[in-house]
């Protein structure tokens, strides 16, 4: 038997609701050999049963904590395990496509590229509208010497059948972390995922790190997968979808990555603090207003709800993350030292 060389792992974006879908189509499209790697956050009863009898099924690593992890932490507690040339973190809300993973290692191999990143697609039906295809991150300076972000993601809300067939493996700055594969080796270069990112922008981060280390990023548009998001949320997942897309996190992730890159507070900062929570606006609450109002659309009345509810959803949302932070937001980031991964002793592990 052909001992693997890629370590899958997977861990939760917003919610657990689309456990099994995601899970069962890495299984059912994944020919070559692979570990996998399961990172659980918390998930509700059914889907944590759900994971252990998966788990004993096809013999994969499980993962759980008590508590929700932000994404950084739960790729860290999953990273710690990983013993192969190449690790693939994949969101547990993504669906994947017949040879995507052959194709992400092809890439990796034939460029000797660090990070390969897929097609990205959202939304349902699958495969069929592109997210991101590639894109733009680095830091420029303007006529007046500030240092400022560059970000641009390609292609997004196009058509996968319009642009398909223009589309070529290419060396890129960008990769999200819906699904990238990168080359455990830069971990030694880089160290671990940094878990003072704690839900928005920490991809940027890391690919401009890793560039920063001399490796390179590739796009590969023979793989593609699709990150499937809520709506509809189960009532399960709106305690941990609230606390990941909380304000507090937003607003901590985009000042350690303005601060860690020495950029300037300018628009693209502004930008971001004038739309906080606007994803649990249109996830959580306007699809709860839709049902009061039997489905009519109306974009003003609407828009007077959500706004007039905002100050104490907010401080909802304040609570929340209070509470996370009193029990569960203190230091754990792994010890750089200590790479090649050891296991971590804080969470439960089962599988083989």
């Amino acid at each position: 038997m052909i001992d693997p060389q890629v370590t899958i792992v997977v861990s939760p974006r917003e919610r657990f609701s689309y456990t099994r879908e995601s899970l069962e189509s890495i299984y059912e499209h994944t020919k070559i050999p692979f570990k996998l790697v399961y990172v659980d956050g918390n998930s509700p009863t059914q889907v944590q049963q759900y994971l252990e009898a998966k788990s004993q099924e096809k013999g994969f690593q499980l993962i759980r904590t008590d508590y929700y992890l932000f994404p950084n932490r739960a790729r860290n507690l999953g990273l710690a395990q990983v013993d192969t040339k190449y690790v693939v973190f994949v969101d547990n809300d993504v669906i994947v496509s017949p040879d995507w993973l052959e194709a992400l290692i092809n890439c990796a191999q034939e460029t000797e590229a660090t990070v390969v990143g897929p097609l990205v697609c959202h939304e349902q039906p699958v495969h069929e509208i592109v997210h991101f295809a590639g894109g733009e991150s680095h830091v420029i300076c303007d006529a007046r010497g500030r240092r400022r972000l560059r970000e641009k993601m390609y292609k997004q809300g196009q058509l996968v059948a319009d642009v398909r067939p223009k589309l070529q493996r290419t060396q890129t700055e960008l990769s999200e972390f819906h699904c990238v594969l990168v080359r455990t080796e830069i971990f030694q270069k880089v160290g671990f995922f940094d878990e003072t990112m704690l839900n928005t922008k920490e991809h940027l981060d890391f690919c401009m790190n890793v560039v920063k280390a001399g490796g390179t990023v590739y796009f590969e548009p023979d793989s593609i997968i699709t990150y499937v998001p809520g709506p509809p949320l189960k009532w399960t997942d709106f305690h941990f979808y609230m606390l990941r897309w909380s304000d507090a996190w937003e607003l901590a992730s985009l000042r350690r990555l303005r601060e860690k890159w020495d950029l300037a507070e300018d628009g693209y900062f502004q930008h971001k603090y004038k739309i906080l929570g606007w994803r649990r606006a249109n996830t959580v609450y306007l699809p709860i207003i839709r049902k009061l109002t039997f489905g009519i659309k109306n974009q003003l009345f609407e828009n007077i709800i959500i706004y007039g509810l905002a100050p104490i959803e907010k401080l909802f949302n304040r609570y929340l993350t209070s509470q996370y932070a009193k029990h569960h937001l203190k230091a754990k980031q792994p010890d750089e030292a200590q790479i090649p991964f050891p296991k971590s002793p804080e969470t439960a592990v089962s599988g083989s």
